[in-house]
């Protein structure tokens, strides 16, 4: 079911002896707007390429991408190939190393109604309308998307393993991660991977404003195309794909930061206790701590007072959004229509694009910005399992949006695959 390719990407001249320390950067929707600015200034960074600035970027980034290849700053490398990408990292609080095993290469852009690509969260339309845009100047995937298969047997591992021993590049990226790149480029194991990914269903881990990006473009240019086969370069994405049955998999939550609401404290804490028990707590700090492991329990930081909640189990029927109901069952769904829709009024809809909701990972950042007086409150929240994105994708349903935050992050400046036509086909050609 799940079609996908090897690739030829474009890669950083190695004889112009750049450090490629200084030319990766994080994804779109991670970079902070100081890292921005500390990246624009190299001129060589990937940044220019993946998240343009100036009056009108993705134009300029297309000038720019083509200034590169012209100087060679850029090469195509000559045989196609799969990119095996493991990223080690440690959590906070922990000595234990993990390794997250993957691997990059084309898919092809499937629509949501085939079945073959799902996803489990909903996506904010400005920020898939900045991918199309981009997309569509360039030609090009900056960075991957992150997928999942599930293959128990590990039949992959093997050949990544030997693979990983001769690497094209090793870092170190923003996050801490050490972050490393090697290829295959055996046309009899390439099958293999080919043949193993067929039968699969891949569930879209991280990405999805890129991923709709690509559907979209896809979309229209197939409908522009009276010759359209299917096999043009723009039917295919860029895709990192790691196994999830592998215990290398970290989803850490995302928590919501609320600039103002329309109600007082005093009423705001009366409309939750219709739904929720809520417990004075003394410490911000500790929300994290005193949620964790419990189902349908938030840590609440408002004007300077702390609080914990727990769903009231009896009102859980009240949810009459059209969804599964393991999908009714999750924290998030449970904070989004008690606290947003029921209590403040911000309707389902509405809460994709409301100014005021934040999304923050950094728990310590959250408190900060009550305390600071930018944000009136946070609610902190528990990260959500495999298991549940599982279950929510084969439903068929979706998360709020920004339920799941799968780290590390994968970064920008490894490798950069264009789906131009004489580029492209050069590369598809040569895998058959």
């Amino acid at each position: 079911m799940a079609e996908i390719l090897p690739l030829r990407p474009w890669r950083y001249n190695d004889q112009l002896h750049l450090n490629i320390d200084d030319l990766t950067s994080p994804l779109f929707d991670v970079v902070s707007l100081k890292q921005r600015q500390n990246l624009y200034r190299n001129s060589f960074n990937s940044i220019h390429l993946s998240v343009p600035q100036g009056e009108q970027p993705a134009q300029d980034a297309a000038r720019l991408l083509q200034t590169w290849k012209e100087q060679q700053v850029l090469l195509q490398d000559p045989l196609p190939g799969i990119y095996v990408y493991y990223q080690y990292f440690r959590l906070p609080g922990s000595s234990k190393e993990y390794c997250r095993k993957g691997f990059i290469c084309h898919i092809k852009a499937y629509d949501w109604s085939e079945q073959v690509l799902l996803r489990h969260e909903g996506t904010i339309p400005s920020s898939v309308n900045d991918r199309i845009d981009l997309l569509e100047h360039t030609q090009l995937n900056s960075s991957p998307t992150h997928g999942l298969y599930t293959d128990p047997t590990f039949v992959l591992e093997t050949y990544m393993d030997e693979a990983i021993n001769a690497p094209l590049y090793e870092t170190e990226d923003y996050q801490g991660v050490r972050d490393v790149l090697a290829v295959i480029q055996d046309r009899s194991i390439m099958k293999l991977f080919i043949d193993t990914l067929q039968p699969l269903q891949i569930l879209l881990a991280d990405g999805h404003h890129r991923y709709e990006g690509s559907l979209a473009y896809r979309k229209k240019r197939s409908s522009q195309n009276s010759n359209h086969t299917g096999k043009e370069g723009y039917n295919y994405h860029l895709m990192y794909l790691t196994n999830t049955e592998a215990d290398d998999l970290r989803i850490l939550p995302t928590h919501r930061v609320l600039q103002d609401m329309p109600l007082s404290d005093e009423a705001f804490l009366e409309q939750l206790r219709q739904y929720f028990t809520v417990t004075p707590k003394a410490d911000p700090y500790e929300l994290n701590e005193v949620i964790t492991g419990k189902p349908w329990a938030f840590g609440l930081y408002l004007s300077g007072e702390s609080y914990k909640l727990r769903l009231k189990p009896e009102v859980l029927p009240l949810i009459n959004w059209d969804m599964p109901q393991e999908v009714k069952e999750l924290d998030l769904t449970v904070m989004h229509f008690f606290i947003f829709e029921k209590i403040l009024g911000i309707g389902r809809e509405a809460q994709r694009t409301h100014e005021g909701l934040q999304y923050v990972r950094n728990f310590t950042a959250c408190i900060s910005q009550v305390e600071a007086g930018t944000a009136r409150l946070a609610l902190i929240t528990n990260e959500v399992t495999i298991e549940q994105v599982k279950k929510v994708c084969y439903s068929g349903a979706m998360m709020p949006q920004k339920s799941t935050f799968f780290y590390p992050k994968v970064i920008s400046g490894f490798l950069f695959s264009s789906i131009k036509e004489d580029e492209f086909v050069t590369a598809t050609a040569a895998c058959l």
